[in-house]
């Protein structure tokens, strides 16, 4: 899939004012809505004609959230991921977010308890923040980075296992981390889900042992806290730092950015996509 390039902007008087293509964000487009009839969908995204996607409606090609759709006329939802053939489609030019997360909001795009969610932290027109949703999860209390798109091709393959997506944290705990216990977290623990291991595991200070910084490429759910946790420790705060050689640097707890189009690039290329 081929990368949207920035819209051109004018240019400005004096070399303070002058950016790089590299330094401006990616710009979105809000373009045909993000949901509709399916076959108008699959025609939209540039597959093919609305005929010819009935055609691949028929073959049993086209999923819906990982469910084959045998109607052309099943009405797609904004958030819903779409695949033809194998391959995530979207009608939508894309947008690229960059949230440093706080506390007490959930990672999901609704919540039917009426908890605040991290898209109620984005304030953009409503065609553009309602197809947008986050690329994996950060569990309530698990502040830090945090990417929100509606490029479901590059959200799939960044939180598919086998691309190894990077993610690093801090913790701190609640008691003071032995040093033989920053050498099992690299060799590896057991859960009840199969063995987990960090990449990396060291202290942020040696002077400091209620703080460690963790690297780990798996995204089991919670699973840096539950690795602390079968080593006794209590996590009591925990914070993503990187992502994907993402970071918050500059944006405050709460608030986001758009990505930069060479950050856009960097994700794609980690992924193997054009």
């Amino acid at each position: 899939m081929a990368e949207h390039k920035p819209k051109k902007r004018g240019r400005h008087r004096g070399r303070q004012n002058r950016r790089s293509d590299d330094e401006r964000p990616v710009e979105a487009e809000s373009g045909a809505e993000g949901g509709g009839r399916l076959n108008k969908y699959i025609a939209r995204a540039g597959v093919c004609s609305r005929r010819n996607a009935d055609a691949l409606i028929d073959q049993g090609l086209v999923k819906v959230n990982g469910a084959v759709v045998s109607e052309y006329w099943y009405q797609v939802e904004p958030d819903d991921v779409v695949e033809v053939n194998g391959r995530v489609i979207s009608p939508r030019r894309f947008v690229y977010l960059l949230l440093n997360k706080p506390k007490d909001t959930i990672t999901t795009t609704r919540d039917e308890r009426g908890r605040k969610t991290v898209l109620d932290l984005i304030a953009l027109p409503d065609e553009e923040r309602a197809g947008l949703f986050p690329v994996g999860r950060l569990d309530r209390d698990t502040l830090g980075v945090l990417l929100l798109t509606n490029d479901g091709e590059l959200a799939h393959r960044l939180m598919h296992p086998r691309y190894e997506i990077t993610k690093r944290y801090v913790a701190r705990t609640k008691k003071a981390v032995k040093p033989h216990e920053i050498d099992q977290l690299k060799r590896g623990i057991t859960l009840d889900d199969g063995p987990a291991r960090a990449d990396m595991a060291a202290f942020i200070d040696p002077s400091n042992r209620h703080e460690i910084g963790l690297e780990i490429h798996e995204g089991r759910n919670r699973q840096v806290r539950r690795m602390l946790e079968a080593l006794g420790h209590t996590v009591v705060a925990l914070e993503r730092v990187t992502y994907a050689n993402l970071h918050a640097g500059g944006v405050r707890r709460g608030k986001w950015r758009r990505l930069k189009s060479h950050e856009v690039r960097r994700l794609r290329q980690l992924v193997h996509l054009k």
